[in-house]
């Protein structure tokens, strides 16, 4: 793989990405995003599914799942989902490290596969995260 491009396409109906342990963090925007799509209002939403800590907000996890809106072939909210979920795997930590991009090609088959990805396209992409999450990338 030539050091100025990565290669990833999405694989329609994987998970795989959802199903990792860790949180999904969201955005003001992401709230409001969310809580449109569902018919709620941000507050309402907020209550059943955010939990806030000191600078961040993140979604609730339920019981035996990672998420609330993963559901068997995908995410119920796929229009209106968090710019984390949006953006995988063009996050800083990914694209801005050759290895932490192939251990996430171990489970994640769209990695290596599909059209080549500027490195530079990757970076701007990349970018939005830090914007969406200033306090994670300080």
């Amino acid at each position: 793989m030539p050091a100025d491009t990565l290669q990833f396409t999405c694989i329609r109906g994987c998970t795989k990405c959802c199903e990792q342990k860790g949180w999904v963090y969201i955005s003001d925007s992401d709230l409001l995003a969310a809580a449109r799509f569902l018919g709620m209002k941000a507050d309402a939403f907020e209550k059943r599914y955010v939990v806030r800590t000191r600078h961040r907000m993140r979604l609730r996890k339920p019981p035996g799942k990672q998420c609330h809106f993963l559901e068997e072939g995908g995410c119920s909210i796929h229009p209106s989902k968090p710019t984390q979920c949006r953006l995988f795997p063009f996050w800083p930590e990914l694209v801005e490290d050759r290895k932490e991009w192939k251990r996430t090609g171990r489970y994640c088959p769209g990695i290596g596969q599909g059209p080549l990805i500027q490195i530079g396209t990757a970076v701007e992409t990349a970018h939005e995260m830090k914007a969406a999450y200033p306090a994670m990338y300080k």
